[in-house]
Order: structure tokens, then C-alpha cells, then sequence
């Protein structure tokens, strides 16, 4: 059956118009953003084959467009629109988070933040920047590497960190594995952050290490300087 054809009360779009978004299911959601299905299969049908690959909604964000793509009805233009929608309500959920923002203890770094990176099937680090008042002036994600491992270059975080004038960095990677345990090289790294930013001027903050629920800090932890 053709979503034309159904009863109005069944309907995404009317549905959400009546009840709010909030009130949608996930099929729902998903048929809005698709927008249309296949002479064969309507776009409800086409929703539900997307959520039977994942085991829950949280999971829909791994889904690459290879993955997407193998579902009947579910072409490039659709899977791209998809994983868009998914991406700006990530930046949506940190509204609360803007320029100015005082961040002055690990727990607020990682209640805003994680969630950009805690998911992620591959290594990211987020660098995030502050004033001399360790008030928020930017973050970027500026890495992305495999399951264990992210490439990541002092001098290439250093060279952002003045190009914004910042007086402090805080840096936060995520291991997929889900262990917050830091690896050798999660410490050398830490020490060459730091030397670098005692020559340069720009304090190291913190690092911290996330799964997206819990999270390790460096300095928490204090063990900075750790010889190995």
C-alpha cells in the first residue's frame, strides 16, 4: 500500500503535524526524511528494513552509506539525506554548548561533548579551545583513525590552537573498544602536548578518553608526565 493511500491518521507527515515530532516513532521519523519509497514497497516498509539493521536507535549513526544502500529503496540521494539528518542533530543537541561558555571542570567537557565522538567505530580527537578565562572559542574534530589508533600531530593542533588566539586546549579522544584504560602511545602523546605547550604558551588542560558514557581524564588522574 502506498502511503497516499493510507488513513490519514497514518501518515508521518500529518501524524507529526498533529502529535509533534516527539510523539513520532522511529518509522516515522525515518519515512519524513526519505520522503518516498518504491513502486513495490512503500517508504514505511523501507523505514522498518533500515531499524531491523541495527539493534537500537542510537546504532543508526554506523550505518555507512555502503550499508544503506544494500536496502532495496534505499538509494545514494536517500542514505545521504539520512546520515545529513543524523549529523545536525548531533550539532543540534549541543545547542546549550556555544561560544563563551565556561568550561571550568572535566565533568562539563564530557556531558557536552562526548557525544560527538563517544560512538564512533574509528579513533577521533576533538580538540576544544579556551580563553585565558577557560571560556569555550572553538572545537573541531581534526582526526579520525582506525579501530585503535588516531594519527595525531602537536604541531598541526598547536598551529589551530593560535590561529584562534587560544591560551589552553583540552583534548578528547574515544576508543572504540570501550576500555578508557590510556595505551602507551595515548601518554607519549599527553607529554608531547604538554612540553609543546610550555614552550609555545598554550597550556594543555586536559586529555580525556571516552567511550560516549564514561570518560578517563589525564588530569583527573594526575599523571601527568608519566615515565615510561
Amino acid at each position: 500500500m502506498r502511503i497516499k493511500d493510507l488513513p490519514v491518521s497514518e501518515k508521518p507527515r500529518e501524524r507529526l503535524i498533529k502529535y509533534g515530532a516527539s510523539n513520532l516513532s522511529n518509522e516515522d521519523l525515518i519515512s519524513i526524511i526519505l520522503r518516498t519509497g518504491t513502486k513495490k514497497e512503500n517508504v514505511k516498509v523501507i523505514s522498518n528494513k533500515i531499524l531491523s539493521k541495527i539493534k537500537t536507535i542510537n546504532d543508526l549513526s554506523h550505518l555507512s552509506i555502503k550499508e544503506l544502500t544494500s536496502i532495496n529503496g534505499v538509494g545514494s540521494i536517500k542514505a545521504v539525506t539520512l546520515l545529513a539528518a543524523l549529523e545536525l542533530g548531533k550539532r543540534v543537541s549541543n545547542k546549550e554548548f556555544g561560544n563563551k561558555t565556561i568550561i571550568n571542570n572535566t565533568k562539563t567537557v564530557h556531558k557536552y561533548f562526548a557525544h560527538l565522538i563517544g560512538d564512533k567505530k574509528q579513533e577521533e580527537m576533538l580538540i576544544i579551545l579556551l580563553d585565558n578565562k577557560k571560556r569555550l572559542i572553538s572545537y573541531k574534530i581534526m582526526y579520525k583513525g582506525t579501530s585503535n589508533a588516531s594519527v595525531a600531530s602537536p604541531k598541526e593542533i598547536f598551529n589551530y590552537a593560535v590561529k584562534e588566539c587560544a591560551d589552553g586546549i583540552i583534548v578528547m579522544h574515544n576508543h572504540p573498544s570501550g576500555i578508557l584504560i590510556p595505551s602507551k602511545a595515548d601518554i607519549e602523546f599527553t607529554n608531547s602536548l604538554i612540553t609543546s605547550g610550555e614552550i609555545i604558551g598554550i597550556k594543555l588542560v586536559d586529555h580525556l578518553i571516552t567511550n560516549g558514557k564514561e570518560y578517563y581524564s589525564f588530569f583527573e588522574e594526575n599523571v601527568w608526565k608519566i615515565i615510561i
